[in-house]
Parts: C-alpha cells; sequence; structure tokens
C-alpha cells in the first residue's frame, strides 16, 4: 500500500526556513525495515570478471558488501539530520547481470527497533557499496555508471508499510 505524500510541508523544515532535527522523542518504538536498491552499469566482460573473482584489486563484490554494511552504521555521520539508530540488520546483496546484462543490482535491508525509519541508512548502504564497486572496476571499466538508487519498501511506525509501485 502506497502512503499518500504531504507536500503542505517538510519535516526537516522549521517555519522560518531553517532546518533541524526532527524530536522523534515522544514516538514509541516500533520494529521498522528499509530496502533499497542501487544499480551500477558496466559491461558484460566486467561482469564476467565480477564473476570469476578476476579483477586485480580482488574481491570486488565482497569488498563492496562490507562498504554497504558499514555505511548503514555510520549513515548519521554522514547525513547531517539523521538520528542514531540501533541498527539491528544489514544485509546488501549483489547480483550480477541484473536488470540486464553488464550490471550489477545491489539490494539492501536494514533493521531496527526505534522511533524512526531506516530508509537514509538502507539508501546509504547501497550507495556506498555502489560506489565502492565503481572504484574496485574503475581500472577496467571508467564508464560504468551508478544508477537508480531508490527505496523500494519500508515498514514500521505511524505510516506502517509502504512500496514502489
Amino acid at each position: 500500500m502506497t502512503e499518500p505524500v504531504d507536500e503542505t510541508h517538510l519535516t526537516h523544515v522549521r517555519t522560518d526556513g531553517s532546518a533541524h532535527m526532527v524530536d522523534v522523542s515522544g514516538k514509541p518504538s516500533t520494529a521498522r525495515t528499509a530496502q533499497a536498491v542501487s544499480t551500477v552499469r558496466t559491461s558484460p566482460r566486467v561482469t564476467e570478471l565480477l564473476a570469476q573473482n578476476g579483477l586485480s584489486k580482488g574481491d570486488a563484490l565482497g569488498t563492496a558488501r562490507i562498504a554497504g554494511i558499514m555505511a548503514a552504521k555510520k549513515t548519521p555521520e554522514l547525513v547531517p539530520l539523521c538520528h542514531p539508530l540501533p541498527v539491528a540488520k544489514v544485509t546488501v546483496d549483489l547480483t550480477l547481470d541484473e536488470p540486464a546484462p553488464g550490471s550489477v543490482r545491489i539490494t539492501t535491508e536494514v533493521k531496527t527497533t526505534g522511533p524512526t525509519g531506516v530508509e537514509m541508512e538502507a539508501l546509504t548502504a547501497a550507495s556506498v557499496a555502489a560506489l565502492t564497486l565503481y572504484d574496485m572496476i574503475k581500472g577496467v571499466d571508467r564508464s560504468a555508471v551508478i544508477a537508480e538508487t531508490k527505496v523500494m519498501t519500508k515498514s514500521g511506525g505511524s505510516s506502517g508499510e509502504w512500496s514502489r509501485a
């Protein structure tokens, strides 16, 4: 189910226009999950090298996975208005030749129990995993492109379930 978007105000902007951190102190802690994806478009030759662990820099997929996990835990240090949350689980999966030949789909899932969601943590994990993968493959494909980083689903909190149509 898709929740309606409230376009009347931005929660991180005060009435005077200045940015602030949203007060979540009165919100109950609930189980929350978010999934995000990012795609790295490269060449079929590069995905073949990735499948064979044939890059001179080493295990690119494993390195990107660990980078994404670490990034999710560091999100409030990177995104100024994010709340520090007790991240309970981070999953980062990289799938070769998805959604098309010569691409890598990075899928992340982050879970917590807290007063606010983990969409930013899931997006940060996907983004940093994509950046790390680009760093690992740039020696053989400088024209690789990071594309389509987006939230796919979220659950928990007062707004409940949401998924991309």
